[in-house]
Parts: C-alpha cells; structure tokens; sequence
C-alpha cells in the first residue's frame, strides 16, 4: 500500500553539529553564525546547533546563537545525562535532542550496559527535560540495527514521559529505501501518538533515499546537512531533500530553494570541503548541456531536459561546447558570445570544434571559440 506523503515535513539542519564532526571540519563562531543566519534565511524551521557539554567554548557560541533571535528553533545534542541537559539550558535553548544508544550489540559494547539500563537512564533525562519545560527530541543511537519489539517498547515510554519526538537514527548508513519505509511505518502503526523523525547517513549511498522513504511512511521530522556533511560519508544533503520532496514527491517543506548555492558555497568555504561541479543539485555544472540532442532540446524547451528551473536553486544553465555538440547548441553558445552564425558557419565550424575538443580532451573556452570563429573568417586552415 502506497502512503500519502504529508506536507507539513519539518527539516531540523544539523550541519552545526553533525555537519561539523566530519573528520577535519571545524566552524568558528563567526561562520557558525553566518551558517545559521542564511539557515534561517532559507525557512528551515529548525536547527541543530551544537554539543554543549563539549565545554565553555561550544557554549559560548551556541549563546551566541540564540542572542540572534532566529526564527529557526535551535536544538541542541545531549547525551541521555542530566548534565548535558544543565548545559544546554544554561545555554538559553528550548529544545534539546537526548541521544541513546537503543542497539543491542551498542548496548552491550559501547555502552557495556543493559536494555534495563537503557530505560531507566532514558526516564531520568526524558523527566529532568520536561520538568524544566523542555521540547524533546529522544534519539534513538542505531536504531536501524535495534530490536523492533525493543524499539516499539522504548517509543511507548516516551510518549508516556512526555518527550515530543523520537529520531530514528540509521547512524551506520546501512539501511535501503525499502527497509527504512518498512520499519518507519510499523512504528507509526504501532505508537501514532508520537512524531518520528528521520536520520540518515550516507556510507551506502542512500542516505537521501532512505530520507524521503521515511518521510513516505509517515515521519515528520528529517535531519539535514548542508553539502551532506557529517560523519564518515556523510548525511541526507538539505538542498537533495528540499528538492526531491518538491520534484519528486510533490511536497513544498517551504524552504528558500534559491538560497542554496549561497548556502552551499558558504559551507563549502567554511568547512574547507568545496562543492563538487556535478554535485546533486547544487553543483556549478548540474545544468550544463553538451551533447548536440540535449542542447538542442533545452533550447527548444528546457523542460525536455531539466527536472527543474536552474534559477529554483541559485544557479543557472550553461551550454557547453566541445566533442558531443550539435549546430543547435553551437548557435547559441556563439550567440551569447555576440556572434551570429548562419547554420552553414555552424556547420563548417562544428567539424573544427569537435576535433580540437578530441585534442585538448575537454570543453572548448570562449578564447578558443573567437579564434576558431575568426580563423573561419580568414578561411585560414588550421591543425584541427
């Protein structure tokens, strides 16, 4: 049975956080701030922003944050210990994010604890939260991998203790879109009470995917990262989910598109990690046109060849001449050189494009193409 995806999707963005713990990235405060500003920006609704019992410093920023007065709800992560909760309201946050690790082979060795433990340590924070007037994400460590009846068992408790959410962590990466709707939707039969929301890593190369089959279940909540920073392979991209729920599943979340290639050259500059040309989405080169049928289809209508408007996420179209081009594409490209060619040109012209493109093994630049036109123009032979 096929499910109604809702239109009310939340994106809490981690890129503060678990964006951050990618090997090698460090935020200063100047750009976190940067980062959460165009975050909020954009609409996203909520944002994960730090870890304060990582000490004086982390806090100092993460105050610094909600002194801005975002309209974004920031949230903070939190081991299931009172102390980290302390820290986070000494911070001036309202919503805090309480991590256990709810896997059996976590429980027995990382946590080397029981079940037992687990639901008593998960009682203490989960009441210490509330009693403090807290909003509640409970984050359920490797839930992928976890026991389903165990799973059930541990939503039903927090529902009861007041917590307002629970994160379904695929924290290894190891789940497909199949697995993933299953799972989320037998939750969602079994305790509908309490929101669910999704988090998902991308060591297999689905993390995006296992995103919206879980939102398609009947999560409500999906963890982001700007450019699908975070741990090891990284997370589910914001600009891949914002997008794929649009085009894909038909579903606005009310984020800013436009803002994206900002936001994601931003991240890029400030996690030292620059965005890729063929990036989903948000690459420089997402757009771009080479061989002859597609540039030719673009130009008659580009809904023939792109999913969506370049101009939906910052960026625009760009036709690329070399090897595979067509006379279409050839025309145009000169045309927004300032040169008009007649289709006899393009076509004398096209043979010599697409031999030097062979020699020089890649796209020809502007310079080459005024040289070739004028060579043409002095009908001077050429080693192309």
């Amino acid at each position: 049975m096929v499910q109604e995806t809702r239109g009310d999707i939340l994106i809490d963005d981690t890129t503060l956080r678990d964006g951050e713990q990618t090997a090698g990235v460090v935020f200063t405060k100047a750009e976190k701030i940067s980062i959460a500003r165009l975050l909020d920006a954009a609409g996203v609704q909520e944002i994960e922003c730090g870890i304060p019992a990582m000490g004086k410093a982390e806090q100092s920023t993460i105050r610094a944050l909600v002194d801005l007065g975002l309209n974004s709800r920031l949230i903070t992560w939190n081991r299931a210990v009172v102390s980290d909760i302390r820290a986070s309201l000494e911070c001036g946050v309202t919503a805090v994010d309480i991590s256990l690790s709810v896997s059996d082979i976590m429980i027995e060795h990382k946590l080397r604890r029981s079940r037992e433990w687990v639901r008593e340590q998960l009682k203490t924070a989960l009441g210490f939260a509330k009693d403090h007037g807290l909003y509640v994400s409970v984050g359920g460590e490797d839930a992928s991998r976890a026991d389903l009846s165990f799973l059930v068992e541990l939503l039903r408790m927090c529902r009861s203790l007041g917590a307002d959410r629970f994160r379904f962590c695929d924290t290894l990466g190891i789940l497909d879109p199949f697995g993933m709707h299953d799972t989320i939707l037998a939750l969602r039969r079994a305790v509908p009470e309490l929101e669910l929301e999704i988090h998902t890593h991308n060591d297999l190369g689905m993390a995006t995917a296992n995103a919206l089959a879980g939102i398609r279940a009947g999560a409500r909540f999906v963890n982001t990262t700007v450019n699908g920073l975070g741990e090891r392979a990284g997370n589910a991209a914001l600009e891949e989910v914002v997008m794929g729920l649009r085009v894909a599943c038909g579903v606005d979340t009310g984020i800013d598109a436009r803002r994206f290639r900002e936001l994601s050259r931003l991240v890029g500059k400030a996690s030292n990690r620059p965005v890729p040309p063929w990036k989903a989405v948000v690459g420089e080169r997402v757009f771009a046109h080479e061989s002859g049928i597609h540039a030719d289809g673009v130009l008659k209508n580009p809904k023939n060849y792109e999913g969506f408007d370049p101009a939906d996420v910052g960026l625009r179209r760009h036709l690329v001449v070399g090897k595979h081009s067509g006379t279409s594409g050839l025309i145009e490209r000169y045309r927004s050189l300032g040169i008009v060619l007649e289709k006899e040109h393009a076509n004398r012209l096209l043979r010599r494009v697409r031999a030097l493109s062979g020699q020089v093994k890649r796209p020809l630049s502007d310079r080459e193409l005024h040289r070739l036109y004028g060579e043409m123009e002095r009908n001077v032979p050429t080693a192309a």
